[in-house]
């Protein structure tokens, strides 16, 4: 694909990480936003004011047809990605999906199918990815820095979309498992479970549990834990929909045999049975291919590389995997083993 810039399609508007991806692509000078889909006319008047986005569509049919396209950005509810990948490798449009994957592995597998069978991109874009100091912990941890892992905690919390000032459009699918996939779980404990599985790889079982413990205005749950087994390792994802101010902050935890590595504030820090006290380490830029969703996007289609590493589909699929045996395993109180059957 060579055509600069890119023509770029959005379909739904209604998740809120969808305002800063959209600068990305205003600053990046390789593609450009010329459409966007949403059945709320407030948002589509957002991003034509904020954006410059003039065509808008109630309905994604009407701009898949009726405008000319190289790819398309998924700002959906979850429950909706699948149909929407599907659509597009219908009419051979290359997909970004905000983070997770879908609400529900069956889902996740529709999508991975109908990329590969029209032989699309399909990239799914997780806020996190983009942080260097997570690109370097994963490269330490590779070339031994701390030795063989042995647990790989991962925490994401904050004091709810409503009360940190998520719009209405948005929380308001949040709240809703139909949509959702979960509630917090979903929400939060998908950085743990893509995180581990670009580590760790897939676990052989999980254990987890989630409650609604404190906010009686939802159906879905506002605390979570994912326990996923690994031969020699365990990994833990932690999600809170009730902390009160911004600690601890997001990020992973690394336990190996020789050292610890913990990612926080954008910073990486290291200790090891050398230097027990540990210190902060730089971490290296990342080329500038890989600074943010927008450009590496960008570079997928024009560069004609598969999206790889968290970005891939495959992984977060198979992280999603750790997601619905999460949510199996909630329904039964019961560890669930994987691979899942066939579902």
């Amino acid at each position: 694909m060579s055509r600069v810039p890119l023509r770029i399609g959005v379909v739904g508007l209604v998740h809120d990480h969808v305002w800063g991806v959209l600068r990305g692509f205003a600053e990046c000078g390789r593609a450009e936003v010329v459409a966007a889909a949403d059945p709320n006319p407030p948002l589509l008047e957002k991003i034509a004011q904020d954006c410059g986005v003039e065509a808008g569509y109630a309905e994604y049919a009407e701009m898949l047809s009726g405008e000319d396209l190289d790819a398309v950005l998924c700002y959906t509810e979850n429950s909706r990605h699948a149909e929407v990948v599907e659509a597009c490798a219908a009419a051979g449009l290359h997909v970004m999906c905000e983070k997770p994957m879908a609400d529900r592995l069956a889902n996740a597998d529709r999508m991975l199918a109908a990329a590969r069978g029209a032989g699309i991109k399909l990239m799914i874009s997780y806020p996190s990815t983009w942080q260097p100091a997570l690109h370097h912990a994963r490269q330490l941890v590779e070339e031994g820095a701390i030795g063989q892992v042995c647990q790989l905690r991962d925490h994401h919390a904050h004091a709810g979309p409503k009360e940190i000032g998520c719009s209405e459009y948005f929380y308001s699918w949040l709240y809703d498992a139909s949509k959702n996939g979960a509630g917090v779980l979903m929400d939060y404990c998908c950085y743990g479970a893509k995180i581990c599985t670009w580590f760790l790889g897939k676990p052989n079982s999980v254990i987890a549990t989630a409650a609604r413990l404190y906010k009686d205005y939802i159906d879905v749950e506002d605390n979570a834990f994912i326990l996923m087994s690994y031969d020699n390792a365990y990994g833990i994802a932690e999600a809170s929909w009730t902390q009160i101010g911004p600690l601890p902050e997001h990020g992973p935890v690394i336990n190996g045999s020789t050292g610890t590595i913990i990612v926080r504030r954008g910073e990486l820090w290291l200790a090891t049975t050398e230097d027990k006290e540990g210190r902060t380490i730089q971490s290296p830029e990342l080329p500038a291919h890989w600074r943010n969703a927008a450009e590496y996007f960008s570079w997928c289609l024009l560069e004609d590389v598969e999206p790889e590493g968290p970005t891939s589909a495959q992984l977060c699929r198979d992280a999603q995997e750790i997601l619905e045996a999460g949510i199996l395993s909630v329904q039964r109180d019961a560890r669930v083993e994987l691979p899942l059957p066939s579902l």
